[in-house]
């Protein structure tokens, strides 16, 4: 049996879908966002949208696998860059706070806010396409950290009893949250105070430390 081939420029409309619902499910969360209003956004018609997906929700899993990849390996690269070879400990978290960030407000943003309507309504949220994110995402990111960390830790510039739950602490002394104002994110200064101090808290608590008499 031949496979069907599909008509010229499916692949281009398909891409036109997704794009238009990342920015409507950004925009309005899972259950205010219309196929009627993804459709308008991707300039296409309702028809073509049920020609690729079967409803909203898959529509919304496919969004959220494709939007997660490129975040988490977006992120994994910043890791990876930055604490592969670290030479001063310090400057190289910092630099790694400030790329990780970074992430934040280039052209990946529109995931961040999708995650922030997710938050808002996770109880709408059909619950394959939570569990994918929750691992592919956060959890791939964390255990990404938590093996350099565990590398570093090996080398002898941390003390480390769980790789997982440092990375978790690193994580959340230089999110976003921290920021006094969210339009800091685009503040350079700003930033950097918030990051050097995240990582100073991390290190007062993970650092090697030199025994008594050494």
């Amino acid at each position: 049996m031949t496979e069907r081939k599909k008509p010229a420029g499916q692949p281009d409309k398909r891409r036109a879908i997704m794009a238009g619902a990342l920015t409507l499910f950004a925009r309005d969360g899972y259950t205010r966002a219309g196929l009627d209003a993804i459709a308008a956004e991707a300039g296409v018609s309702n028809r073509t949208i049920y020609n690729h997906f079967t409803d909203k929700a898959e529509l919304f899993q496919a969004v959220m696998r494709e939007s997660t990849q490129r975040v988490a390996d977006t992120m994994v690269d910043v890791i990876d860059r930055h604490l592969t070879k670290v030479v001063d400990l310090e400057n190289d978290l910092i630099d790694f706070g400030l790329a990780w960030l970074g992430v934040l407000t280039s052209d990946l943003a529109p995931h961040f806010a999708l995650v922030r309507q997710i938050n808002a309504e996770i109880e709408h949220i059909p619950p394959a396409a939570l569990r994918h994110w929750q691992e592919t995402g956060p959890g791939r990111t964390r255990r990404a950290l938590a093996e350099r960390l565990r590398r570093i830790a090996e080398r002898g510039d941390l003390t480390i009893a769980d790789p997982a739950r440092a990375a978790g602490h690193l994580m959340l002394l230089i999110s976003a949250d921290n920021l006094t104002d969210r339009a800091d994110l685009h503040n350079e200064d700003a930033l950097r105070e918030m990051v050097t101090a995240g990582v100073s808290t991390f290190l007062y608590g993970h650092a090697k430390r030199p025994k008594d008499g050494s």
